[in-house]
């Protein structure tokens, strides 16, 4: 006798079944990776290969179960890129947008723990956007910042810049109107606190390219040093290592 073929079950809700907001909102950020998946999402929106590629460590199906869960609670889309692209890309709502806040304070309360990096972590240039914001950020002047490293290079929108759209973004920006140079130690430290921005550039740990008033609000006020390139995109500088 043939055996009876069983209905797929629907998929168990997974809650703490708590009625307080705090459980209620790890009811959709609580697992694994999903808070660091909105973090590769805050950038803009990105094809699957491409957060499979910065999220070193996470399974294809983790990811993929992931993704699921966050468009059913509604943090996510998924959505097809017109021609020429023509390729699928998952991109966070107006509600998953308003995780920033949460991963900013998470980056900034978990910055005192980064101490040396260890042979073992992956490192990418733009997950030091999140511990940075709240230095560059909420700067006086708005404008499109670059955010040069050694480990690569992305973009922070500044004021007005800000306002409805990804505050940070991958890779170099078309037109900056600024562009900060430094190492990770010093990013770190900024991070940290442990430093200001006009100090660390006043020691040389970090450099400021450009000019307008974005850079001036950079480097603390001062004018452009006439030796200096106003070029946001030369490879000249690199930064100073301790």
């Amino acid at each position: 006798m043939p055996r009876q073929q069983q209905s797929a079950r629907p998929a168990r809700r997974r809650s703490y079944d708590q009625f307080c907001p705090a459980a209620r909102a790890l009811d959709s950020v609580g697992d694994r990776w999903t808070l660091l998946i909105v973090r590769e999402l805050l950038a803009g929106p990105r094809r699957y290969t491409d957060l499979h590629a910065d999220l070193p460590g996470v399974s294809t199906d983790v990811l993929a179960s992931r993704l699921r869960d966050m468009e059913q609670g509604g943090l996510a889309v998924r959505r097809r890129l017109p021609p020429p692209a023509a390729a699928a890309v998952y991109e966070l709502t107006e509600r998953g947008r308003g995780l920033l806040p949460v991963l900013a304070a998470l980056a900034e309360w978990g910055a005192p723990a980064l101490g040396e990096h260890r042979p073992t972590d992956a490192v990418r240039a733009h997950w030091f956007a999140l511990p940075l914001l709240r230095v560059l950020g909420g700067l006086a002047h708005g404008g499109l910042l670059d955010v040069r490293l050694p480990e690569g290079e992305f973009h922070i929108r500044t004021g007005a810049e800000a306002e409805g759209g990804a505050v940070y973004g991958y890779g170099p920006a078309d037109r900056p109107d600024a562009c900060l140079v430094l190492g990770a130690e010093a990013a770190l430290d900024l991070a940290r606190g442990a430093c200001a921005l006009a100090e660390a550039v006043a020691d040389g740990r970090a450099e400021v390219l450009g000019e307008g008033p974005l850079a001036d609000g950079l480097r603390g006020g001062r004018p452009l040093e006439p030796d200096v390139s106003g070029s946001c995109t030369s490879d000249a500088f690199q930064p100073t290592r301790r």
